[in-house]
Formats: C-alpha cells, structure tokens, sequence
C-alpha cells in the first residue's frame, strides 16, 4: 500500500484551491499537488523543460502550463543562463557564492527570451484567480522581480511559498531579507522557515511561506 510522505511545509495546500507555480521545472511537485485536489498552473521559462512538462501533466486535469518568463517588466530583454543540472538552477543570473555550495553546477547556454509581468500574463490568458490562491515561485534569484510585477494582485493569494538565501547565491538576486521587506509591506508574514543548504561562511537556503495577513 503506497503511504504518502507527509511534509511539513504541505499545510498550507490543505487551505487552498490552486496554485500558481512560477518557475515550474519539470513539475516535481505534481504528484503532490494532485493528492490535494489542487489547480495547478505551471509557468516554465525554459523551451526544452517546458516540452517534458507538458507531457508529464497529462496525467493531471486540473494541471495545465504556460511557458513565459516571469519579470518585474513586460517585454524586457533577458539571457536565460541554463544550468548542467537538467535546468535545476537554471537563472538570469550568473552565479554568486551558488558554486561554493553546488561546485559541480555550471551553465551550459544561454536562451533570449522576453519577460512578462505575472499581472499581464493573467490578464492575457484569461486566467482567473479565483481558482488559484496560492502562489509559489522556484525561479533562481528572481523571485523578488517576479513579486514586484505582481503587485496588484498579489492580495488574491493566501500564501506565498518560495525559495530564498541569506546570501548571495547568484550575483544581483535578492534574499531573504529582501523578501521579508517586500512581502510585509504588502501585509503577508513569514509563518514557515526550512533549511535545505547551508556553508559556514558562505551562507543558508531556505524554503519559506508566508501567509496573507
């Protein structure tokens, strides 16, 4: 009988309808997502990622992706450095002190490609935030941009979730301070904190939620 692996950061996907996932990957959490009942909108940078994406959501209805690159602008020119790591750390940033944790990590290429604020890729995908109430970004760095573009909108979540660093993983990325900042501005509080990667003298990572208050 398959037991399912209870994580603590999964409380919040008990009191919510649907995520928008930005900086998707491959979906790992897809499995995840589906023992919830959750909507699920993937958004995926990466050309090549998002093909093996879409074909590992058929499985899931109420699962579906787009492929655009989340900024704090629209049409804003950007290089999408792509990792060794199947695309894992995969940013539009080079790397700070990442190689200090992760030295076997390297960019391989680099893909052109447009942004799109989170606000106006809603609004041209017609996409209702009434099915979604939770957002959680993985985009390397850029999370802080990808928040920024999504000021107005951002009362309509109940949680944030996102990866973030006391240090600076890719050179110009925000961190975790950064994040607190801005997040409680917009009336969200940091509820959760989990620690996945951490150096002496270089720094931490973390996974974080914070909840609308």
């Amino acid at each position: 009988m398959h037991r399912r692996v209870f994580h603590p950061e999964d409380f919040f996907l008990r009191r919510v309808s649907g995520i928008i996932h930005v900086g998707a990957h491959v979906g790992q959490e897809c499995d995840r997502y589906a023992e919830n009942g959750l909507n699920v909108l993937w958004i995926e940078p990466n050309p090549k990622i998002f093909q093996t994406l879409s074909k590992a959501l058929r499985l899931y209805p109420k699962q579906k992706a787009l492929s655009y690159l989340v900024a704090d602008a629209d049409d804003k020119d950007f290089s999408l450095h792509i990792s060794s790591n199947t695309g894992a750390s995969s940013s539009i940033f080079e790397f700070g002190a990442h190689k200090e944790i992760w030295p076997g990590v390297t960019f391989t290429e680099m893909i052109p490609l447009k942004s799109i604020t989170l606000s106006s890729l809603l609004k041209r995908e017609h996409v209702s935030l009434s099915l979604y109430d939770a957002l959680v970004m993985d985009t390397q760095g850029a999370e802080l941009l990808v928040l920024k573009g999504a000021a107005d909108v951002l009362g309509s979540f109940k949680f944030i979730k996102t990866e973030a660093a006391d240090f600076e993983v890719y050179k110009g990325c925000c961190k975790l301070a950064d994040l607190d900042l801005y997040l409680t501005a917009h009336q969200f509080t940091r509820v959760h904190m989990k620690r996945f990667a951490h150096k002496c003298g270089v720094g931490s990572c973390f996974d974080v939620i914070y909840s609308h208050i």
